[in-house]
């Protein structure tokens, strides 16, 4: 009785090992099929008024992918690793009837300046990330590139700082407020743990 207590007890202690580690993936084009995959905890979406918000973390390792392209060297790998690891990316993908949120306000040139304006340099004021105890994360940067037209969605990287006392909460809170588009104000419920147990690429 005591042997199968004992067993019992290191098969789960072996299950929740598991269960923690993060997942491998040979290819960049397996592990962007698994992280477009809502369950897995790492794209989000959301659509009010009429428009879609789309936002997907984007793991260490993609980074570290595209900066290294096809020199896997250990070295450099982990020095890129190291570099990047320190920040959460994200891709935040906004459009209305599969346009860029721009071509919604084209006719009016004041609406449209004042959207480009707060999308290029105001994103700092419409972002926000904080704990469900209200502690706020400072976003560090946001890259946004103007598409003329030329794609069918708004998109931004954003980017914070991978705090450990933050990523220790059970969720973080992302909002994008209005952007003048009577969508109100767009929540999402972060899994910090699956933010903590990326998946990682076989390099």
């Amino acid at each position: 009785m005591q042997n199968m207590i004992k067993n019992n007890y290191l098969l789960l202690i072996l299950i929740l090992l598991i269960s923690s580690c993060n997942k491998k993936f040979d290819t960049q084009e397996e592990m962007n099929i698994y992280i477009s995959e809502e369950d897995n905890g790492y794209h989000y979406k959301k659509t009010v008024a009429d428009v879609d918000f789309v936002l997907q973390y984007r793991p260490t390792d993609l980074l570290v992918k595209q900066e290294l392209g096809d020199n896997t060297d250990p070295a450099k790998v982990e020095k890129f690793r190291k570099h990047y690891s320190q920040y959460l990316y994200f891709n935040l993908s906004m459009s209305k009837n599969n346009q860029e949120l721009l071509n919604g306000v084209a006719q009016d040139k004041a609406k449209f300046g004042q959207m480009v304006n707060e999308l290029a340099f105001g994103m700092e004021e419409k972002l926000h990330v904080y704990t469900p105890t209200k502690d706020t994360l400072a976003l560090a940067d946001f890259i946004y590139p103007r598409m003329y037209g030329m794609s069918n969605s708004t998109s931004i990287m954003i980017v914070y700082p991978r705090d450990s006392k933050y990523m220790k909460q059970e969720y973080l809170n992302f909002v994008i407020e209005d952007l003048g588009l009577d969508t109100g104000d767009i929540k999402f419920k972060l899994n910090t743990k699956a933010l903590t147990n990326e998946p990682q690429l076989r390099f």
